[in-house]
């Protein structure tokens, strides 16, 4: 089992910045693809970024240019750099793990394990 534990979250401005962090335990590897999906009230989950093992990023066209991931295989964490926040960036932010193909890697079911989530509030 892997347990994902997300860390910082919070209330910003727009425009302000935010860091994300996910840390990673149990019985990880260097295999797997990290990342973060998010959830807005009333909307359906989505995909925001992950980063392969091999370093390859992917990003949602809606954050392109603002977010970059990155990913510490040592401390088995994996970061989300927030830039140039919107409200429409409003949303729970979930850490995820798993071994998703070329084709899946966009896919919520790719994802074996999910952290809780943290929030994070953007005021216009």
């Amino acid at each position: 089992q892997v347990r994902l534990v997300e860390s910082g979250g919070g209330l910003v401005q727009a425009g302000d910045s935010l860091r994300l962090s996910c840390t990673a335990s149990g019985r990880t590897s260097d295999d797997y693809t990290m990342g973060w999906f998010r959830q807005a009230p009333g909307q359906e989950r989505e995909f925001v970024s992950v980063v392969g093992w091999h370093g390859r990023t992917y990003y949602a066209d809606s954050v392109k240019g603002r977010f970059t991931i990155s990913r510490d295989n040592a401390k088995n964490m994996v970061y989300l750099q927030m830039a140039s926040l919107k409200a429409e960036d409003t949303a729970v932010y979930f850490c995820v793990l798993g071994m998703p193909s070329s084709l899946t890697i966009f896919r919520q079911r790719a994802y074996d394990f999910w952290g809780r989530g943290t929030q994070v509030m953007v005021s216009a």
